[in-house]
């Protein structure tokens, strides 16, 4: 009952949690270009000064921790997200109408095709343009490189300066179950408001000193920041990560159906002790709360830096959000299968799985330490062949 009623405190907070959804993945960002992102949680880092630390590492991933020790032994618990979404970073300003901007991340060639984008300078102002021309990656470019021409002239427009897919303004759409969160980056910012969320409320909770934030930078081109993470001593050896996504949605993985315990990805499954610890957790809190909805998924439509930390010698796992429009790509197959024009969009994600995740993430960080009905997997083998083993005798 205690559970139920902590679970329940959330409705108060719920319309705070979808304002700082809306706030986060509305801000441009790009592979080493995530500094808008990393000043609005610097800003909530410092109405927290008093109780956290944080430590920036030379790539500009960013570990977050309680100022308190951690009682005991127990592991590091880190929620991850990244910080960057696929976008445009300019490269050269051809003259005062036309630049070229390289494409971090990974969407495909139809959808730049006349595709309208805006640009962003330092002063946040914004200037629009069109798709001219797309060249390809190749041995000279890292990336594809767009050519776009500008809408009008705007001398200060710079080398660095973030362009992304012009969008009409995010918003929650919908009413009750079926109201969905339509914006320019669910992927990876909406993880990272839920993390924010969910955070804020674990950290005031005796015995969580040991479960800490972890927001990392260029995912989308490589898993660069993570890579980084896992190699520099950011992070402890012993730590456990649970890595928040959004994942593109299959009619198996359906948008509104909770949000997924993610066991693995196009590349690899996760460490499996992490992630069956979290799903025998998950349906503990899924029977004594059953308007709570959860899913299991593989999830190969993308790839996940719970890979990379697992490659590394960590014990990681995902938690994700199921995603529409995948990196903004609408009609994916009907696009691959040859329809054309291909069209970018807004991505979205349900209101009620983002708040899943964040009760989620809530669940699994107060019970992932704590003595669970029937133990560990091990130990509940071992006792389901204590009972069974008398079909041996015949």
């Amino acid at each position: 009952m205690a559970a139920k009623n902590h679970f329940r405190t959330l409705s108060a907070d719920r319309r705070r949690h979808e304002r700082i959804a809306l706030e986060l993945t509305t801000l441009p960002t790009a592979a080493g270009r995530e500094h808008r992102v990393q000043a609005y949680v610097d800003r909530w880092l410092a109405a927290r000064s008093r109780s956290l630390v944080w430590r920036r590492d030379g790539d500009g991933n960013l570990l977050i921790n309680s100022k308190k020790r951690p009682a005991g032994r127990t592991a590091p618990l880190l929620i991850t997200a990244h910080l960057d979404h696929p976008a445009f970073v300019v490269r050269h300003l051809v003259d005062d109408r036309t630049i070229e901007a390289e494409f971090r991340g990974g969407v495909h060639d139809p959808y730049f095709e006349n595709a309208k984008l805006e640009f962003h300078d330092a002063d946040d102002r914004i200037v629009r343009g069109r798709i001219e021309s797309l060249a390809p990656a190749d041995g000279e470019r890292l990336f594809k490189v767009a050519t776009i021409r500008l809408s009008r002239r705007l001398p200060s427009l710079a080398v660095g300066d973030v362009g992304r897919w012009a969008f009409p303004a995010a918003a929650i759409t919908g009413r009750g179950s079926k109201r969905l969160l339509k914006t320019n980056a669910c992927d990876d910012l909406a993880a990272a408001a839920a993390a924010l969320c969910a955070f804020d409320r674990i950290r005031k909770r005796r015995g969580m000193e040991h479960v800490g934030l972890l927001f990392t930078v260029a995912e989308e081109v490589g898993f660069v920041g993570a890579i980084g993470a896992a190699t520099n001593g950011l992070v402890k050896k012993n730590a456990r990560l649970v890595c928040l996504e959004n994942s593109r949605s299959f009619p198996e993985s359906p948008i509104g159906g909770g949000p997924i315990v993610r066991v693995g990805d196009r590349m690899t499954v996760f460490s499996p002790g992490l992630t069956n610890e979290i799903s025998t957790l998950m349906m503990a809190h899924a029977a004594a709360n059953p308007k709570f909805k959860w899913q299991r998924k593989l999830m190969a439509g993308g790839a996940c830096e719970a890979t990379a930390f697992s490659a590394f010698g960590f014990q990681s796992t995902c938690l994700c959000l199921p995603l529409g429009n995948y990196h903004n790509m609408q009609a994916i197959d009907e696009v691959q299968a040859g329809r054309r024009p291909a069209k970018v969009g807004r991505e979205f994600i349900s209101v009620e799985d983002l708040h899943g995740l964040i009760e989620m993430l809530e669940v699994v960080a107060g019970g992932l330490d704590a003595s669970t009905a029937g133990g560990p997997l091990p130990q509940r083998l071992r006792a389901l062949r204590r009972r069974n083993k008398i079909v041996l005798d015949g």
